[in-house]
């Protein structure tokens, strides 16, 4: 076999490939093997018709057809051996020449993995908030516990701000009850602003037993979008009461004594959280500096189908759960579909630059990722999703997408590389010094045994190196066999 290869761009070559006929030998046994189990021909026995009946009955063509299609990727993927490339996505393969006997010739254009030059990256600077915690940040924090230990108490009097009211709502659209328009014992408190629009005047001032009517357009339901006159008959007010700010109220609503030392640990708590959010946002900025400094083509037909997946998953996914289609969500958020398109490219193009980019720094690193790194990623985004860790991890490998996580994991390793490089200070102008936050996931050791077995069941090897390339989203699939591509016989 004989390859060539020919760049059409920085993300795109053109593969000829000439193979000749005796190369076809195992695949044209192949495909008589297998025509012969799929016909029946009147004096031979199923599966021993000779090789010539097979050509006079059904033509040579569908012979050689067969066998192309068997054979076509094994070249193709030899070819692309032979010229070290590194392909996305699946190839669009055409067969130049077919001469029975002597030569298959064929070529294959396929996207490619741009090469990348990473720049020096050591002299970025970003700034990022500062943690500071405030005396109102505490007691916001403490405030909203005491919300939690409120207790709600039957009064004599009509209703108010902040009040929790029973009702009965009954909802009619052109003077006609809706089916789904009617509900009992509803529990509201005013001014959350958790039922319809004008809910609150209409009851504010209301003693039990009492009634008005407002006009609202319904949220939801058959009617949805409709304006409907709807009915609202109170027959509880009740009080909201928060617990006294003192030392009971802190033994009550967790393990400390006093109510200093309650204050004392939602400010550890709040400065921790905000050093987590520092940290994030040093990272995000980083890598915004590290994308401008390098040029990264885009393979056109990776951006097109990242854009595809990234709708998709939205209009099918997320907003499905939310019960919006994709009209409804811009309209909530004020933007066109042109808008929408806009800046789905342009989050398509950040997250391919950004994988680019940092597999390249993996590479030029020399990153690993040890089984260590690899389980405790897993339970992180086990936790995300909502799912245990071992029932993430067994999902994980039954879906084989194990290394797209060593991949995430492997890239994070890189961000980090370039972040403890970059000079990061706060507004306050005090440098800030990042350390990976560490988890305590003591409570969890019994699932992540679990999950340390499923996964090493896995892979092979406790250490799962990523220094070949690390499957990313954006890739093309494992199976990168070009399509069937039909020839004449």
């Amino acid at each position: 076999m004989k390859s060539a290869v020919e760049t059409l761009n920085p993300t795109r070559v053109r593969l000829t490939v000439e193979v000749p006929f005796e190369e076809l030998k195992d695949s044209l046994d192949a495909a008589y093997k297998k025509i012969n189990e799929q016909v029946t021909v009147k004096g031979f026995r199923k599966g021993k018709i000779p090789a010539r009946v097979i050509d006079q009955r059904f033509g040579r063509g569908a012979v050689l057809e067969e066998a192309v299609n068997d054979a076509l990727p094994k070249f193709y993927t030899e070819a692309v051996n032979e010229g070290e490339l590194n392909v996305l996505g699946q190839p669009e393969v055409d067969i130049k020449e077919l001469k029975d006997g002597e030569l298959l010739s064929f070529t294959a254009e396929v996207d490619i993995r741009p090469v990348i030059e990473i720049p020096d990256y050591s002299g970025i600077e970003v700034t990022v908030d500062a943690v500071d915690v405030s005396d109102e940040d505490v007691d916001k924090s403490v405030d909203e516990l005491r919300e939690r230990f409120a207790s709600t108490n039957t009064v004599e009097r009509a209703a108010a701000e902040g009040d929790v009211v029973t009702i009965d709502l009954e909802a009619k659209v052109d003077g006609e009850v809706l089916e789904d328009g009617v509900a009992s014992d509803v529990q509201y408190t005013i001014g959350s602003g958790e039922l319809l629009e004008g809910i609150d005047e209409a009851v504010t001032g209301l003693e039990a037993g009492g009634e008005a009517t407002f006009t609202s357009q319904l949220k939801g339901g058959t009617a949805e979008g409709k304006d409907a006159e709807v009915v609202v008959k109170v027959t509880q007010v009740a009080a909201r009461e928060l617990p006294d700010l003192d030392d009971e109220f802190a033994q009550m609503a967790s393990e400390f004594d006093t109510l200093d030392e309650l204050k004392a640990d939602s400010r550890k708590r709040l400065s921790s959280m905000k050093q987590y959010d520092q940290a994030t946002q040093a990272q995000e900025r980083v890598l915004d500096e590290l994308l401008k400094l390098t040029e990264v083509p885009i393979p056109e037909k990776l951006l097109e189908d990242e854009i595809k997946t990234r709708k998709h998953n939205l209009e099918h996914h997320q907003l499905g759960q939310m019960g919006l289609d994709l009209p409804k969500y811009l309209e909530i958020q004020g933007k066109t579909e042109e808008e929408f398109d806009e800046e789905t490219k342009e989050q398509a193009v950040k997250g391919i630059k950004t994988q680019f980019i940092l597999d390249e720094l993996v590479n030029k690193e020399k990153l690993n990722v040890n089984q260590e790194e690899l389980t405790e990623h897993l339970m992180r985004r086990a936790q995300s999703s909502g799912m245990s860790p071992d029932q993430f991890a067994q999902a994980v490998v039954e879906g084989g997408q194990v290394p797209m996580l060593v991949g995430e994991v492997a890239r994070g390793k890189a961000l980090a590389v370039v972040v403890e490089s970059a000079k990061v200070t706060d507004t306050n102008g005090e440098v800030v010094d990042l350390e990976d936050d560490e988890t305590d996931e003591s409570d969890e050791s019994d699932e992540t045994a679990e999950t340390v077995d499923t996964v090493e069941a896995s892979t092979d090897e406790a250490e799962t190196k990523t220094e070949t390339k690390a499957e990313t989203k954006t890739d093309a699939p494992a199976d990168d066999k070009p399509a069937d591509a039909k020839t004449e016989g």
